[in-house]
């Protein structure tokens, strides 16, 4: 394919993808609103926002699997058919119940939409030519994660629009994704063959993965994490993958081929974006919330404020991506994005109350620079490092990791916030004489506009303070992301794409067939 219908055939794949990144971030915002507009309590709240990541995480491994065995198109637009069914019923809620159902209906939309791109991508464009389109992948998912937040929060403060828009605005683009893969994307028709779904090991994965991610999402809020609501999750989600690695070690047709670990490639690159995940994710999804309590900003602002971070994850993306297409040359920028990922994540833990914007956006734009340069280019790593046939695993089973990763940082650094908040709280309000609340202000996030002067700068300070010891906890998880790429081997980039290398093996298999039936 030349340049040009690659670019024409990726317009539909970028609508998609920033259809799916729109979907986790628009609500940021306006979550708060919807909630107290549906009467809900605070349980519902952490549902709202854990249904569509629960359903994503999960449901990726299956998109990726499918993609191998059947229509990588038409699944994509399945999966763009899910996504807005999705989020016509969460507009239309009148109850929390229809909202949390609808959020997983998104959530499986966007597992596909997460999962299949990227296989579309390595199918269509070789290894060696795919940084440059990665890099602009990189440029969408830069631009859906700091306008979601900044459209949610516009859309709820405009009277005449309100929450309901936050889930129909991502309507026309998905229409609009559909429409442009039905007119632009061509990929060869898959051979049909007779296959068996391994819907044993699809379930068992699905239930013993969600088991685990439910546990480290409501762990520290719901439950304590030494307590036997953690005991029943983890020994259930542990015997669920257990019987599942069983089923899929013996099944013709593995959801997630156990195989492809053996590749050291991909065992190391899953390893690498698990760390990533919770580095990243975990670490920089409190910053708006630092932005808000800490700073004193307000939403719109706060989402203003994230782009130094969104820039350079942006600007790095771009041209590493491009420098590697030029020059095949691959391991030194997973390298060197570690290192800074891990350096940006150090500054960042020195962060207090009383930080200048300026000194912090130098911090996020070096964290975004390294992010930019490593998370992409993983999946590259993997991808031209697996046969054909396995593409749609090998990746799918990357971003499942990652967005694993990120729920477990999410959580387990969530409760570590509380935790520090609440004794950081505590210890201010005996300095000043003041009585503290019942809870010393673990359970909820302070209305700061509310407080008296001493109690905010107080708030303020426990905030900054809690914060920076989340990115100082990161960190170590970027240092391991960096020893483990230093062991991944560089590979020369493979130049047929990955319709043109499955046809190769598929004539090599028939090939030999001949040979066997011939002697």
């Amino acid at each position: 394919m030349t340049n040009r219908q690659i670019l024409q055939a990726m317009s539909g794949l970028m609508a998609g993808m920033f259809v799916a990144i729109l979907a986790g971030t628009v609500v940021a915002n306006a979550l708060p609103t919807i909630i107290a507009d549906l009467g809900a309590s605070q349980s519902s709240y952490t549902w709202v926002v854990t249904a569509e990541l629960l359903a994503m995480t999960a449901t990726v491994p299956l998109w990726g699997k499918l993609s191998d065995l059947f229509d990588k198109k038409l699944l994509l637009q399945l999966s763009l058919g899910m996504f807005v069914v999705g989020s016509l019923l969460a507009g239309l809620s009148q109850g929390v119940e229809l909202l949390i159902f609808s959020r997983v209906v998104q959530g499986i939309g966007a597992g596909g939409l997460t999962a299949l791109a990227q296989v579309v991508m390595a199918a269509i464009i070789p290894p060696r030519r795919l940084g440059k389109y990665a890099g602009i992948f990189g440029a969408v998912f830069a631009i859906g994660t700091v306008a979601g937040p900044l459209v949610g929060g516009v859309l709820v403060d405009t009277s005449w629009l309100g929450w309901r828009w936050c889930f129909f605005i991502g309507v026309p683009f998905a229409l609009l994704a559909i429409a442009l893969l039905q007119r632009t994307l061509r990929l060869p028709a898959v051979a049909r063959r007779e296959v068996k779904i391994d819907f044993l090991g699809a379930f068992l994965i699905v239930a013993g993965v969600c088991a685990l991610l439910i546990w480290v999402t409501l762990a520290g809020n719901e439950f304590d994490w030494a307590s036997w609501q953690t005991a029943a999750l983890t020994g259930a989600g542990a015997l669920l993958l257990v019987a599942a690695v069983f089923v899929e070690s013996r099944t013709a047709e593995p959801v997630i081929p156990l195989g492809i670990f053996r590749n050291r490639t991909v065992a190391l690159t899953t390893v690498a974006s698990l760390l990533v995940g919770v580095a990243m994710f975990g670490g920089t999804v409190f910053l708006s919330q630092y932005f808000q309590v800490s700073l004193g900003k307000s939403p719109t602002v706060a989402g203003l404020m994230s782009l130094p971070m969104i820039f350079g994850l942006l600007v790095s993306s771009t041209v590493a991506g491009q420098v590697i297409s030029r020059t095949g040359v691959w391991k030194r920028y997973l390298v060197a994005g570690a290192v800074v990922m891990s350096v940006g994540l150090g500054l960042l833990s020195s962060i207090d109350a009383d930080t200048s914007f300026t000194l912090l956006s130098v911090y996020m734009a070096v964290l975004g620079i390294g992010v930019g340069m490593l998370m992409q280019n993983l999946v590259l790593a993997a991808q031209n490092d697996v046969p054909a046939g396995e593409l749609g695993a090998a990746t799918s089973v990357l971003s499942f990791f990652r967005s694993m990763g990120g729920t477990i940082g999410t959580s387990v650094l969530g409760a570590i916030l509380a935790s520090r908040v609440a004794a950081e709280m505590t210890k201010g309000f005996d300095a000043a004489g003041i009585p503290a609340g019942g809870d010393g202000g673990e359970s909820s996030v302070p209305d700061m506009s509310t407080l008296p002067e001493p109690v905010r700068n107080i708030v303020e300070h426990a905030y900054g303070v809690a914060t920076a010891d989340l990115f100082l906890v990161a960190t170590p998880c970027a240092l391991l992301a960096l020893l483990t790429v230093v062991f991944i081997k560089e590979k020369p980039l493979k130049t047929t794409s990955g319709m043109e290398r499955l046809a190769e093996e598929s004539g090599t298999a028939k090939d030999t067939d001949k040979t066997v039936v011939g002697g």
